[in-house]
């Protein structure tokens, strides 16, 4: 419980959209004054100069929540934000990315992706358009085309892959959003998503289905759920440090 509260108290007002900590928290709050350590994971954000790369601010906290329910993966307890061009990117294996509009990369931020996922990095592109034909989907898909050319460049992953039991099983694939089943977006269920090997792994993540929104909220409601609908991202997380 101690590791669990020490997470609730540095993540803090900010990440939670709270005018202030609760005084429980403030009582035992230690301010952490180093960055991350190397077995730490890190919610890390790529910030990217062409569109809303960062919508759905509550992502973080409670994928990070959800690491230290069901894990015992230490974590870091603040998101880090981070440019395509930052030498500091391969430090993170993990990199989520998100928005509805344009995603356009200049020429050194995108051979930095590459090395990224030629190094082992996993990028997790999230369209919160819900929409395939929508601006994110073309820019992003085209983006990807350029740094990774071939016939199938975001290839369709199987129910199979490794990702799919990292950690939960889901042996339907990737589990469906709300936002799919209310017809939001596209008015598509779609049933798999899309990625990029590289050696053997994932290098990129692809989803249509708006997992951000559907991850977008207080840490504290998960109680009011029959279902946690974060522990895919345990999976997600549980594979890109193994």
């Amino acid at each position: 419980m101690a590791g669990r509260r020490e997470f609730l108290t540095t993540l803090g007002a900010a990440a939670l959209g709270l005018a202030a900590a609760p005084a429980w928290a403030q009582k035992i709050n230690t301010p952490r004054r180093n960055g991350p350590q190397p077995n730490e994971f890190v919610f890390a954000r790529l910030r990217y100069n062409s569109g809303d790369w960062d919508y759905n601010p509550k992502v973080a906290a409670n994928v990070l929540d959800a690491v230290v329910q069901y894990t015992t993966i230490p974590i870091y307890p603040e998101e880090v934000v981070i440019t395509a061009d930052s030498e500091e990117l391969f430090a993170f294996p993990f990199l989520f990315m998100t928005g509805h509009t344009l995603v356009r990369f200049s020429a050194a931020e995108r051979q930095n992706l590459i090395e990224y996922v030629g190094n082992g990095g996993l990028l997790f592109s999230d369209d919160c358009n819900h929409d395939v034909n929508g601006l994110y989907a073309k820019s992003f898909e085209a983006e990807m085309h350029r740094a990774f050319p071939g016939p199938e460049t975001l290839a369709k992953i199987p129910n199979s892959h490794p990702l799919y039991k990292s950690f939960f099983r889901f042996p339907d694939g990737a589990p469906q959003t709300s936002h799919e089943l209310n017809g939001w977006g596209d008015d598509m269920v779609h049933e798999y998503l899309r990625g990029i090997d590289h050696k053997g792994r994932l290098g990129v993540l692809y989803s249509n289905k708006d997992y951000g929104c559907e991850w977008d909220y207080d840490w504290r409601n998960k109680r009011f759920r029959t279902e946690d609908n974060t522990r895919f991202a345990v999976n997600i997380v549980v594979y890109s440090m193994t």
